[in-house]
């Protein structure tokens, strides 16, 4: 396999090299022909020597227009060539730089740092207002994080695959207990050569290359070490399922907590090289975490990335059984008002805003999704709670959400957290926008409460759409009291001291969406949006019934709906519609 790439003069940004296979060739041997008894430290052609640099694979594709730099430090092979697998798709959505440390090079740790933060320093001063990445694997990880702690006044966001603190005290052991091979002749290599218990790593360097590494290890990790504290940026540790030897669970939850901006995602059914292989992608892990933006902060419509093939297969496959519980039917208004089953009634073009109600947890949106999809070829993007995009360490949230990756599904179609601002620019996009007035207190209602709307007295969305035109469709959704019977709800559970003291501590945790008051300057029962998790019993079988109204127009109403009464007959209208579909 030959990868063009480009090399660098001053180690600071690439120009361009005019070979093709010399770089490739050598990262070849290394990982692959361990047992030959050609090591790249001893080609005659000195094809892998100098100082450590940077290149940039040309395989990439035609990234967009202000994608942010992605530097990637590779682990303890070197090779720079880590990410092969994922160079196009990054080359999408990033400006890709690797790090290659030739085989015979011996740049001290502090020496490395130095390189990457006049990089990364260069690029600054060049575009202040985007985000620089780094990914780093093992010792890349180290030296990655030494460097954001050096440069807490840069932005950069940090993704570490397998952090390489566990590995110095590996190795470290294992050497020790072989100190008496490495004074007599060739038997430590052979020894590295043919034991099946070590890693396949100290099988394929040679042994002098091998203690390097190490010593660019434990030197790395102690510099890391004295920083972590000062890293500001965004952090996404990925760690293996596999080779446990190279994860220290303990050194791991205290990067965790010493970083601010910190998310952990565990991938069990792989091993120690995690970016080359199967089935790990990680633009959809970005995509995923919401890692992915290109300025200061994330903006949750233009940093967003329409969804693959493989991903929406994937996502359909985690909602089958679901699907499958609910068996929806989904049923829309044609122009002249006649019901069909099935969803010809939903406008094709333009801007189109869903209104609706909420069933118990908002099951039924994601098979929802799935059919807008497969049916209409429609992504149908929602307006989510915030506590869906929490990244809070060591809060009780995630203590009830032991794994926050139960909301990737929402992510993946493109949802965003409820905002006025994203509100407006989800329609200023001309998506189709899904909008839940009934929030968390109708997705998480108390007993014989299955179809009661939960709804502002006044809300400002008709406006709101008045101003692009949108049209409004409403929906109800029936079918919840056949599924499921709840038998601890909110109030059962706020009798219990312990669950009534987490459910508020919950609640503080996250946002406060709406403070709505009665005229009595009482709280409304629709501003009670305490998170819990109802109890409840499955009533299988049963089915879910989602009604389509006919769209309700705004466009050329700009004027007339700017009157709030005219505006509140819309709204009205939209909400007895939903109203009546759940009677």
């Amino acid at each position: 396999m030959a990868v063009t790439t480009l090399r660098i003069t001053d180690r600071i940004s690439p120009i361009c090299f005019s070979s093709t296979q010399r770089l490739t060739s050598v990262a070849f041997d290394r990982l692959t022909n361990s047992k030959s008894g050609m090591s790249p430290e001893r080609r005659e052609d000195g094809g892998d020597c100098g100082p450590s640099r940077w290149f940039s694979p040309l395989e990439c594709g035609a990234r967009g227009p202000g994608s942010p730099l992605l530097l990637y430090v590779p682990g303890i092979d070197g090779t720079g060539l880590g990410l092969i697998r994922q160079h196009r798709r990054l080359g999408e959505i990033f400006d890709i730089w690797c790090l290659h440390f030739p085989v015979s090079d011996r740049t001290p740790a502090r020496d490395l740092v130095k390189l990457i933060e006049r990089t990364v320093r260069s690029e600054y001063y060049r575009l202040p207002n985007i985000p620089i990445y780094i990914v780093g694997e093992s010792i890349g990880a180290s030296l990655a994080l030494d460097v954001a702690g050096s440069n807490p006044d840069i932005d950069l966001v940090l993704i570490l695959a397998n952090p390489g603190y566990p590995f110095a005290a590996m190795f470290e052991t294992m050497l020790k207990e072989t100190a008496a091979e490495q004074t007599s002749g060739g038997q430590l290599g052979d020894f590295f050569t043919t034991s099946v218990n070590l890693p396949t790593l100290m099988r394929i360097f040679p042994k002098d290359t091998l203690l390097w590494k190490l010593q660019l290890l434990k030197s790395a990790s102690a510099s890391a070490s004295s920083h972590m504290y000062t890293v500001k940026g965004q952090t996404l540790i990925l760690l293996s399922g596999h080779d446990q030897w190279l994860v220290n669970k303990e050194d791991i939850e205290r990067l965790q907590y010493s970083l601010l901006k910190c998310e952990v995602r565990k991938f069990e059914g792989n091993g120690q090289f995690l970016f080359l292989e199967d089935g790990v992608d990680l633009v959809s892990i970005m995509k995923l975490t919401y890692f992915y933006r290109r300025g200061k902060s994330i903006d949750y419509i233009s940093d967003y990335i329409l969804p693959t093939l493989y991903e929406l297969k994937e996502f359909e496959e985690s909602q089958r059984l679901l699907t499958a519980i609910i068996s929806p039917v989904y049923l829309s208004t044609l122009d002249n008002g006649t019901v069909v089953r099935s969803l010809a009634g939903i406008p094709s073009g333009g801007l189109i805003l869903y209104v609706g109600n909420h069933m118990l947890f908002g099951t039924e949106f994601y098979p929802a999704a799935i059919h807008f999809l497969k049916e209409r070829n429609i992504l149908v993007r929602g307006l989510a709670h915030p506590v869906m995009f929490t990244r809070k360490i060591n809060s009780k949230l995630q203590l009830v959400f032991n794994n926050m990756q139960l909301f990737d599904s929402v992510r993946i179609t493109g949802a965003v957290p409820v905002s006025d601002i994203n509100f407006y620019k989800l329609l200023r996009s001309k998506a189709h926008v899904v909008l839940y007035p009934g929030g968390v207190r109708e997705a998480l209602h108390r007993k014989n409460e299955e179809y009661k709307l939960f709804w502002p007295e006044h809300s400002e969305f008709v406006r709101i759409a008045s101003k692009f035109g949108a049209k409004i469709i409403p929906f109800g959704v029936v079918g919840e009291d056949d599924l499921f019977k709840m038998v601890f709800d909110y109030n059962d559970q706020m009798k219990i001291p312990f669950l009534k003291n987490l459910i508020k501590e919950i609640t503080q945790e996250t946002m406060v969406l709406r403070t709505v008051k009665k005229e009595n300057g009482e709280e409304g029962e629709v501003g009670n949006q305490d998170l819990h998790v109802p109890g409840i019993i499955p009533q299988i079988p049963g089915r879910f019934y989602i009604y389509f109204g006919k769209p309700i127009e705004t466009e050329g109403k700009e004027k007339e709906l700017n009157d709030k009464e005219k505006a509140h007959e819309v709204y009205l209208q939209v909400k007895s519609e939903a109203w009546l579909a759940d009677s």
